[in-house]
């Protein structure tokens, strides 16, 4: 039988059925917020199991050193996260931080009186130099961002070790409103954890309420169709790299708040954590899923494991060998889901046509 059209019309023309995207997106969704559950279900057991070990794991005291050791790792992870959505990955937030924090103490040595948003600004202001030496590399030159990145990770530790020249600054160089920073709480809640939160709210809030920061998404599902349907791909990949270098920046001043001493070792080999943080965490690492919440919440499981293992007695060894586990099994999970979503999007379309 030969298809008809009513005069005026062409086949072309002729309405096609066509189904929503929608329904895929939002089982994609709802997959990735029940990971995200799964993730602080597990969070809950370990806390619960180590405390069952010791009382005092979860005392006063107890309580705002988990904070304190998830605050910085909660602030790189959700920067990583922001690249890694983009299908990219920044590996140079260690190296950032350090140079950071090291720029943070010169500050005081030479400024003893320099105000704490000073110190912040200039710490962020690092980070984002950073950044935009990593974004100018993968964003305008095209170059992939593990091989930037990776290098870029040796050239910033490289600048940190021959600006500090074997310098260490002691906690006594600092000044004292600087370090109580570190150790003020409001309302039982570290001020460090608080910088955290604010971080989280405001990258949470962008991606989801924000044009810009749903093409994000859209970048990493498929760079080649976000070109395609007019998203500057480059422009943005480039301010995902800066937000993550100003955030490994503003990284840096909360770890000199925290620890006090400097030197241009510090935050070495942290962004293989930060990776298995955000991996963890629920963000794909092929790009274009995932959540900053499912990030922190990644960060928080992974610095409370490994404050768990010693109260629990367990050598240290297996706290790799734990995060590796879960790693691949995040990495396996993405990809069960991915083809379990695009096989529920192949049969809706089917249906539709």
């Amino acid at each position: 039988m030969t298809a008809t059209t009513s005069p005026g019309t062409t086949p072309e023309a002729t309405p096609r059925p066509r189904t929503p995207p929608a329904g895929g997106t939002r089982a994609a969704h709802r997959i990735f917020m029940a990971r995200e559950l799964g993730i602080a279900l597990a969070l809950v057991l370990l806390v619960a199991v180590t405390t069952a070990v010791n009382p005092r794991f979860v005392s006063g005291q107890g309580r705002k050193d988990l904070l304190l050791g998830a605050t910085i790792l909660v602030v790189l992870a959700v920067g990583q996260a922001i690249v890694i959505i983009t299908r990219n990955v920044d590996l140079s937030v260690g190296s950032v931080l350090g140079l950071s924090a090291f720029a943070t103490g010169k500050l005081f040595l030479a400024m003893p009186d320099a105000p704490i948003v000073l110190a912040l600004l200039a710490g962020v202001g690092v980070g984002v130099l950073c950044g935009v030496v990593n974004g100018a590399l993968i964003a305008v030159a095209r170059v992939p961002a593990l091989v930037v990145t990776l290098g870029t990770l040796y050239v910033f530790r490289g600048v940190d070790y021959s600006w500090a020249a074997g310098q260490q600054i002691n906690a006594a160089d600092l000044p004292g409103s600087f370090k109580g920073m570190g150790t003020a709480t409001v309302a039982g809640v570290p001020v460090l954890a608080l910088f955290a939160v604010g971080v989280l709210v405001v990258a949470g809030f962008y991606l989801r309420s924000y044009r810009s920061g749903r093409e994000l998404y859209a970048i990493g599902s498929d760079p080649a169709a976000a070109r395609l349907h007019g998203i500057p791909v480059g422009r943005r990949v480039f301010g995902a790299l800066v937000v993550s270098g100003a955030l490994a920046g503003l990284a840096g001043v909360l770890y000199a708040a925290r620890f006090g001493t400097l030197d241009a070792a510090a935050g070495n080999g942290m962004e293989l954590n930060v990776v298995a943080a955000v991996v963890v965490g629920g963000v794909a690492i092929f790009g274009g899923s995932g959540s900053v919440y499912g990030a922190a919440l990644g960060a928080v499981l992974l610095s409370t494991i490994g404050s768990a293992l010693p109260v629990l007695r367990i050598d240290p060894f297996w706290q790799q060998a734990v995060v590796g586990a879960l790693i691949l099994a995040a990495i396996g999970m993405d990809r069960a889901l991915a083809a379990r979503i695009a096989q529920r999007l192949r049969g809706r379309r089917a249906r539709g046509a």
